[in-house]
């Protein structure tokens, strides 16, 4: 019969674990849908995440909310060996968390294989209004890739619509360059759109370089990229004696058409024997202001 344990042992085992708590939270039951305070040491990062860049003056507004009225929403995560954790939703609440000091943090714990995890993170993330349009775009991609998901099903697992789905994984065909500054901001998702209907990647980059250059509005550029797919030739005979007889010469003309290309707006020039005027048309003060930078004037504040 095995000697019972020295009580003397048992008490000095116990006053230790009094000194220096265990960082090891309670054993996490499947599933049970309750959120438990698991050390915020103990849960590692997603390496699903799909997000790259965060928002630091919101994660330290969203620090100040949880050091003053703690955690609303818990954080979702799942057992790993050795007694730890990995976060599968919660991503912003976790490092915020950390920032306002807090020791523990709200979570569910869930019983779900590498692939849950994935999608539930990354169909978490396209459901929020933040991600930028790249990382909406790869998020997306790895939907596709990893799962074999449909446009069709993309859209009703993130409430979104096909069309949409479709838009933003087009945004991929994007030189690297052109993504980088889409998700860098200087490029919005209606600009990436417009940008997209040129061919070659060249012809793309040296767009989009103007496109910034010039700050045009998405109308704008598309009316540019309009521009460059449907070029006007040289007017041939028949078009020059349909110009006469509108009463525009044939050369006023191409210099018209020429500035409208450039400036990306609607252009008409009225001449009369060599005297006349220049109309440029603009819509809102995103066309002015850009029709002066072109023009090396100093735009409105």
């Amino acid at each position: 019969m095995p000697p019972s344990p020295d009580p003397k042992r048992r008490a000095l085992g116990k006053g230790l674990e009094s000194l220096l708590p265990s960082l090891k939270a309670e054993a996490a039951p499947p599933s049970t849908g309750k959120p438990l305070e698991i050390p915020v040491g103990l849960i590692d990062r997603n390496p699903f995440q799909t997000r790259t860049t965060f928002d630091e003056a919101k994660l330290t507004e969203l620090a100040q909310s949880i050091a003053a009225s703690g955690v609303v929403q818990p954080i979702v995560v799942r057992v790993l060996p050795g007694d730890r954790y990995q976060l599968i939703t919660g991503e912003r609440r976790l490092i915020a968390s950390k920032q306002a000091g807090k020791a523990t943090i709200p979570a569910i714990v869930r019983e779900v294989s590498d692939e849950q995890a994935m999608e539930m993170t990354i169909v978490e993330n396209l459901q929020r209004a933040d991600l930028n349009p790249m990382e909406q775009a790869r998020a997306y991609h790895r939907l596709s890739h990893d799962f074999k998901m449909t446009q069709e099903q993309m859209a009703t697992r993130t409430g979104k619509d096909r069309a949409s789905v479709g838009n933003f994984l087009r945004l991929l065909k994007l030189p690297e360059t052109i993504q980088a500054r889409v998700e860098a901001g200087d490029l919005s998702f209606g600009h990436a759109r417009t940008l997209l209907g040129l061919g070659s990647p060249e012809q793309i980059a040296s767009a989009a370089q103007k496109v910034m250059a010039l700050s045009m509005s998405v109308r704008q550029t598309e009316t540019y990229i309009h521009g460059l797919m449907n070029p006007e030739s040289r007017p041939g005979k028949l078009e020059k004696q349909q110009i006469a007889e509108a009463g525009q010469d044939p050369n006023v003309h191409e210099a018209q058409t020429r500035l409208q290309r450039s400036l990306g707006l609607r252009v008409k020039i009225e001449d009369k024997k060599g005297k006349g005027k220049v109309i440029i048309e603009y819509a809102n003060l995103e066309d002015f202001d850009a029709l002066l930078t072109a023009l090396n004037a100093q735009p409105t504040e």
